[in-house]
């Protein structure tokens, strides 16, 4: 089986987006699905035969991510699907359209994953237009979008559920990411602290992600305030990049925590990621609008403990109390919860042991062999999906 997959966003361009799609993209090979994938350039990537490249231009405000050009990328879907069994679009931009009209000029069925609630973050992006009109606007387009569709993935039951609340009609089908947990294991502790600076001894909440409002960092700067009452040398490492950086470095300054925030930018997934999970003794996440939470399990992959608000996507994942705490979503709480687990390691300590099993259940081969299953049923290949399925038992 052929499928291909289109987006407006892929690597080197680090976010959870890409990171599905290439978690997807190698563990599918284990199911005897071979993906191709049409994608932007960002710079001078080397072409790949499995992957395609198109140009477009730097996004304004968000040098980052790329607009591509509408009809290179209609272009080179239409090329790459001829000999594909079905299209997965990725993202509802430019990749949405040329997707769908590749898929009705071939008669492919063409399916999307809905990563991103767009109602919860077009309002940090166009502050001069009003919230709750942006909202509206936001949800008419999943909605139109979404039921042009033969079906739709959402990493979350939270999300199906909102999208169901905008009037989506399509076949939902709940299916995570997935995680490859080996690559989080074997994180180098006493490499990562000594290479930025941090006492061996010093206790060290983590949060990775992109540096955006959306992500609610702020909520773990304040939450911080009431940490360090109970715990003043506790410091919190924020590792990523991204438009609220500097807005987030005024913060820590006004609130007086220069001692007690360190910013290490970007990692590089191979190895810099994996050691800087290890550094850490908790993993903290404060977004309200995550569909999933994949950075949730590449923590508890590594051995760490989450402590985390358990709001849309992140529900499922904290849900089951294993290997996490879920705080009331309120910094004085969540400051408090954090203190009491540096304070009382003993305690605490099974969610420590717990985390890396539960990750386990989320892996990427599981994921995959059911994408692999819904890919055949969509492509009329029941009977195919079934063999895969059954071989990978």
């Amino acid at each position: 089986m052929r499928v291909l997959m289109v987006s407006d966003v892929y690597f080197p361009r680090v976010n959870g987006v890409s990171t599905s799609i290439e978690t997807f993209r190698l563990a599918l090979r284990e199911q005897g699905v071979d993906v191709r994938l049409v994608v932007p350039r960002y710079g001078k990537e080397s072409d790949q035969a499995e992957i395609r490249r198109v140009a477009g231009r730097k996004v304004l405000g968000d040098p980052e991510d790329r607009l591509v050009s509408w009809r290179a990328m209609h272009r080179e879907v239409l090329d790459a699907a001829k000999d594909c069994d079905l299209i997965h679009v990725q993202t509802p931009f430019v990749a949405h359209y040329a997707g769908l009209k590749a898929g009705r000029t071939l008669n492919l069925p063409v399916m999307a994953t809905y990563h991103t609630l767009f109602e919860e973050y077009l309002q940090h992006y166009a502050p001069f237009l009003p919230s709750a009109w942006l909202r509206r606007q936001a949800r008419a387009l999943s909605c139109r979008q979404c039921n042009q569709l033969d079906a739709v993935v959402v990493p979350s039951t939270a999300m199906r559920e909102r999208l169901s609340s905008y009037g989506v009609t399509s076949s939902m089908h709940v299916l995570p990411t997935g995680i490859p947990v080996q690559r989080f294991t074997g994180g180098r502790r006493q490499v990562f602290r000594y290479k930025h600076g941090i006492l061996s001894t010093r206790p060290v909440a983590l949060f990775v992600g992109r540096v955006a409002h959306e992500k609610n960092i702020h909520f773990l700067l304040e939450a911080l305030l009431h940490a360090r009452q109970q715990r003043p040398d506790v410091l919190l490492l924020i590792a990523g990049e991204g438009p609220a950086t500097q807005d987030l470095k005024d913060a820590v300054k006004k609130l007086g925590l220069r001692d007690n925030v360190q910013f290490i930018g970007y990692l590089d997934r191979a190895q810099e990621l994996p050691d800087c999970y290890a550094s850490a003794d908790v993993f903290v996440f404060a977004s309200r609008t995550e569909t999933q939470g994949l950075v949730l399990l590449e923590a508890m992959a590594a051995g760490l403990p989450v402590i985390a608000l358990a709001e849309m996507g992140t529900m499922d994942i904290l849900g089951p109390g294993r290997g996490a705490i879920a705080p009331p979503p309120e910094p004085k709480a969540f400051g408090l919860a954090l203190a009491d687990y540096l304070n009382r390691p003993s305690v605490w300590k099974h969610l420590r042991e717990e985390a890396p099993e539960y990750a386990a259940e989320w892996s990427d081969h599981a994921m995959a062999r059911r994408l692999a299953v819904l890919y055949g049923q969509l492509s009329g290949r029941e009977n195919a999906a079934a063999d895969m399925l059954t071989a990978a038992a």
